[in-house]
Parts: structure tokens; sequence; C-alpha cells
């Protein structure tokens, strides 16, 4: 008998020794990977020719490993990963090492969706409905994406409305009485000219983590998600878009407990709740002015309302707890024009934003209660450009840079008033050779910028503000197709080093401060890989080394010299193995890894390093589908334990499974 811990690398084997065993290759029409056509330079470019390390993952193949989430993805693009935090719809992304903890409301991986930012941890969420692929931009991206997207940025992109009609209803239940509904539905008005399209979510799931006193479930989850978009082609040279979506979260607590406890309990004798919500509102409108001459507009309203309630000494009577009731918005705008002028393409453009956002955060311990009101605003204007021009047959150079100015002010409830402004200037430069039609070689130096700002939170505890973080990338990169175009790669080596590094600091719940760190540096390698074993099996693997270190950081007393930036992996990645039969059969096999993750400055408190599997497999007949999801088959433990300085385990979600039913005509 096999033992339990030995399965799961059976399973792996032995679906890698059916997929490669004789008869698999037979005759049979061309296996090349189709070409792949990103926008990650805000231009329509074929993947291998971009220069820089860019991963397109197309939706069908999400559906089909069963990822729904943003928070899913963490493994699956090697080098990204999520501080542990527990509550949904606030995502801390960690991109090559460098992250923001939510408390900066900035972040340093930028999301967009259809062109629209999210700028804050808070609302940095997606169901990821309707959607035709995602882009994942890896390395500083401040040239054409500004703050926040100095480590990279992810982008969603929608499938488009077209006279092309699609539907698509989805019904799942599983375990801990889970349930889920998901609707997809786009129509032409006027063929030609008007179409619309809706999609939605709703899911709820009782918990587990088990309240002792109460006799109940801590955590129990209940989401609702609307996407609502209408699309106007009054003209052969006018495209417009409108979109709207909702989202909604009525939780329990978030997925805490005890610093040191191993068991997933509470004796809490008051409850836990998250009740957020929010919207977006976009206007997308692409014009062509002349040919090869385009504009493009984007407007855009986020409102995000966070509203928290969590015990923080998971124990009667109620002595330590936090709240937060934090209302986010951001205007933003974005103007740009792109053309062709020979051999070159180019784009110059204009963004503004208007952050304003009304924090109220409360703290109570044993000593005493704590609350802080506070006016947050910021003015975020910039000119861009890019240029990117054949040089030779086989070289190609591209130059760009962005001016962007940042003006924030906080007004406290007291009385006392903050300030400032900052000026950056982020240029990038790339080189690329093409070495043969399906491999080109690339170098490219790069800078980044993530947003400074003031402490809120805990004014008085820490220095009243912190200044921006500022990182320059050296990265060279090989990139391409192989074996008859079976097979694409992707590799990138690079050197950064970072300036004004922003840590957070968390002494007690609900005590905690942004610093700045004096330096840090470090090395990385990332590598991806695509290959079709045969026309049924697929494989898809990646890994990520990042070596990032503080080179010098004294806060107070404390040294941490040499210490790792809190909550960045330094390896982890993915190895996945896909079927899928005309029969109908399909399936997939993914295994994801990390290793251990420091959770504060000091690096004494850690989540350790998991491999865990995740399992699909299903059966298509006719119009529906029936799929059965396993997630975190061999029920991995990998908790953040000490998260807060020692006082709080974020619990790792256990096993769950799910059995769904879809009908897609």
């Amino acid at each position: 008998m096999i033992p339990p811990r030995y399965r799961h690398r059976t399973i792996i084997l032995g679906l890698l020794a059916l997929a490669t065993s004789p008869g698999t290759f037979a005759s049979s029409p061309p296996l090349a990977l189709p070409p792949v056509t990103v926008t990650a330079d805000k231009v329509a470019r074929d993947l291998d020719d971009v220069a820089g390390n860019v991963l397109s993952i197309d939706a069908d193949v999400l559906r089909q490993q069963g990822v729904n989430t943003i928070e899913q993805l963490e493994a699956r693009v090697p080098g990204l990963a999520f501080q542990p935090f527990g509550q949904s719809g606030v995502h801390s992304p960690v991109l090559r090492g460098l992250t923001a903890n939510f408390n900066s409301f900035a972040t340093s991986t930028l999301l967009l969706v259809d062109g629209v930012p999210t700028l804050t941890a808070q609302g940095f969420d997606n169901r990821l409905l309707d959607l035709e692929r995602i882009e994942v931009l890896r390395g500083p991206q401040s040239t054409l994406y500004g703050r926040n997207a100095e480590a990279g940025v992810i982008a969603l992109h929608s499938r488009p409305l077209t006279n092309q009609p699609r539907s698509r209803l989805s019904l799942a239940a599983g375990d801990r009485h889970q349930q889920q509904a998901r609707v997809v539905l786009a129509r032409p008005l006027v063929d030609n000219t008007l179409f619309a399209g809706i999609s939605g979510e709703w899911q709820r799931q009782d918990g587990f983590i088990d309240n002792t006193l109460r006799g109940d479930e801590a955590d129990d989850r209940q989401r609702h998600n609307l996407n609502v978009s209408l699309r106007w082609l009054p003209t052969d040279t006018t495209d417009l878009v409108l979109r709207h979506s909702r989202q909604r979260y009525d939780d329990g607590a978030a997925l805490w407990g005890p610093g040191q406890a191993s068991a997933r309990a509470v004796a809490s004798d008051s409850p836990g709740w998250h009740r957020s919500h929010g919207e977006t509102w976009a206007l997308d409108l692409h014009q062509e002015l002349a040919p090869g001459l385009q504009l493009h507009s984007i407007s855009a309203y986020n409102d995000y309302r966070d509203k928290v309630r969590q015990d923080t000494d998971f124990q009667p009577p109620e002595r330590m707890l936090i709240g937060r009731d934090h209302h986010l918005r951001l205007w933003s705008q974005e103007l740009r024009l792109q053309g062709q002028s020979g051999t070159a393409d180019w784009l110059a453009g204009l963004y503004g934003d208007w952050q304003d956002n009304a924090l109220d955060n409360l703290a109570v311990t044993p000593m005493a209660s704590q609350r802080q009101q506070a006016d947050q605003s910021q003015r975020t204007l910039a000119l861009f450009g890019h240029w990117q021009q054949a040089i030779a047959e086989r070289w190609a150079l591209a130059a760009g840079a962005r001016l962007e100015q940042q003006q924030a002010r906080v007004h406290f409830a007291t009385g006392q008033r903050q300030q400032d402004q900052w000026l950056h200037l982020s240029p990038k430069l790339s080189l690329q050779y093409r070495r043969r039609p399906d491999h080109q070689l690339y170098s490219s130096v790069s800078h980044g910028v993530r947003a400074g700002g003031f402490n809120t939170i805990s004014p008085g505890v820490g220095p009243a503000a912190f200044e921006p973080e500022q990182v320059w990338s050296y990265e060279l990169g090989a990139k391409g197709r192989f074996h008859q175009q079976r097979g694409r790669y992707a590799l990138a080596v690079y050197h950064m080093t970072v300036d004004d590094m922003q840590v957070m600091q968390m002494p007690v719940p609900g005590r905690m401060y942004l610093t700045n760190a004096a330096s840090g540096s470090g090395q990385g390698l990332e590598l991806d890989l695509e290959y079709r074993l045969s026309h049924h099996w697929s494989l898809q693997g990646g890994l990520a080394w990042n070596h990032l270190r503080f080179d010098r950081f004294r806060d107070g007393e404390a040294r941490y010299d040499g210490h790792r930036n809190p909550f960045a992996p330094d390896l982890n990645g993915h190895l996945g193995l896909g079927f899928d039969h005309p029969t109908g059969w399909h399936g997939q096999l993914q295994w994801l890894a990390s290793s251990k993750t420091y959770l504060d400055a000091a690096n004494q408190y850690r989540r350790s390093g998991y491999g865990r599997l995740d399992l699909s497999a299903g059966y298509r007949f006719g119009d529906w589908s029936l799929d059965l999801q396993v997630d975190n088959f061999s029920d991995q433990h990998y908790d953040a334990v000490g998260y807060q300085n020692g006082f709080v385990t974020v619990y790792s979600p256990p096993r769950s499974w799910r059995l769904a039913l879809t009908w897609q005509p």
C-alpha cells in the first residue's frame, strides 16, 4: 500500500507515464501552440515580440483548472504571491519580493480590469467572470502604468461584445454547504452596432474555524458579484464601451486564531464580521482619427466600503478587538494617442487620478480603547510616452518615460494636518535581438515607484510619513518556441536595487505603522514553460526564485540588516498536467509550491513552506458539462503563525471540493 504522503507523487508520475506512452504521439494534425496576442505595452503584439517577461493565461485554461479568483493565481504565476491576511476582498500582492501592506493604501503590483486601475489592496479582487485572458507583467512597469506598478501588473481582459451571442450558466455545490451560481449572457441588440452583456455570481459556504463558545463556525462566507456592459459602434471608426460592476461581501470573521494555536478553533463571545461592498463605473473610448492613428480614453470611478470587526484575543470576555470602516473613492482618467511611423510604433499619454479616503479605525486592548479617524486625499498627474523602433533586420529598440507628480494630504479628527508631494521620473529602455524566427533575446533597464503617504492607523507610534519606494531593475531574458512550436518558454534573470523600502511594523494588534528601510537589493530568476505532449495532453510549469534582502535597516534600536522582506517567499512555482479528449473527458492536475514566508522584519514569525495538489476532472455531453474540483487535495496546513507580532495565526484554507453542472450552448 502506498503511504499517504507519497500518493500525490504517484498520481503525477502515473499520469506523466500515460501521457508519454507509445501511441501518444501518433501521426495526426500539427500540435503547434497558437500565437498569443498581448497588450503589455498598450500596443497589440505577439507575445514572442514583447521585450519583457509577460505571462498570458487564457480564460478557458483557468476555467478548466477551476481558477475563479485572483487569489488562486498564487504560485500559478511564478513569482506572484499574496500576503496571508484571511479576509475576502483584501489581497496585498507580492511580486519579485516587493510588497505593500494594505494600510499603506497602495500596492506594489497594479491590478487593471479592462484598463481600470485598483490602487489599494482593499478591493484588489475579481471573480474572473467572462474573461478572455489574464496578462501578468513582471518587473517594474511604472513607465506606462505609473505608481503602484513598481513590481508589475496583473491585467484582466474581458471577452469583447460582438455579433456572436454567448451564454453560460453554472450551478455548483460542495463541502461545508457550499453553493454557487454563475451566469454569463451576451447578445447583439442591433447587429454590428449595439451589444450588451451581463455576468454575475452568488456564492456561500460555511466556515471551518470552530467557535467553541458559541457552537458554530466563526468564518462563514457569502458574496455577490454583478457585471454589466454596453458596447456601441456608432461609426466604423468609433468604439464606445460602458461598464459597471458591483461586489458585496457578507462574511463572518477573518481566518484568524490565537497566535500559537494549531487547532482551527476560537472561543469568541463577540462574533467577527466583514460587510464590505464596492462598485466601479468605466467608460472606454477608441477613436480612429486617421489610418494608423488612434485616440484611446478610459474614464473610471471606483467606490469601495471596507467594514470589519474582528476579535483579536479569541477568548471571553471581549478584551481585545479591532474595527475598520474605510470609504475609499478613486476617480481616474487616461487619455493617449498611439500610432505608427514607418517601422516604429509610438504612444503618448496623459493620466490623472484623485483619491479620497475616509478612514475610521478602532483598537480595543485591556489597557485602553482608541479610535482614530482621518480624511486622506491624493492627487496624481502624469505625462508618459513610449517608442519602439526596428533598428536592423533582427534588432529592435524601445524607450519610454513617465513624469508623475503626486500630492498627498491627511486631516485627522484631532485637527492635525499633514501634506507632502513628490515628483518621479520613471524611464525604461529595452533592446531585443531575434536570434532565430522562434527565439528572442532581450535586455532592459527600468525604474519603478510606489506611492508615499502617511501613517493614519496609529499616529504617534511610528514615523508620521513614509517616502515613496523606488526600484531599479536590470533584466536579461530569452523567450520563444521549440519542438516544432509545440512548446513555449520564457526565462528572465534580473538584479534590483531598492531605495526607501516601505516596511510595515506591527507591535500589537491594531497598532501598526509603515517605515522606510534604508535600502535593499536582490536577484532573481523566473521560468515559464508550456508544452503539448499530444493532442490530448498538455504540460504547464513555472518556477521563480527571488533573493531580496535589506542591505541596511534600523528601526529604533532594532537592526534588520540582511533580513528578508516580510511576506516575500524566496521560491515558488507550479507544475500542471492537463487532459482534454474529443469524447468529452477532461481533467487537470496542478501542483503548487512555495518556500517559507516571514511575517515580520525581524524574521521571527513565519508561514511554513508548502506543496499542495489541486485536482479537477469532468465530462462534456452536448451543451452540458459536469466537473469536480478538489482544492488542496492532501489537506496541507500552511498557516501564517505569528501575524501581528505573534498575536494572530492566519489559517490556510483546508481541503475543499465542489461539483458543478454547466450549460454552455
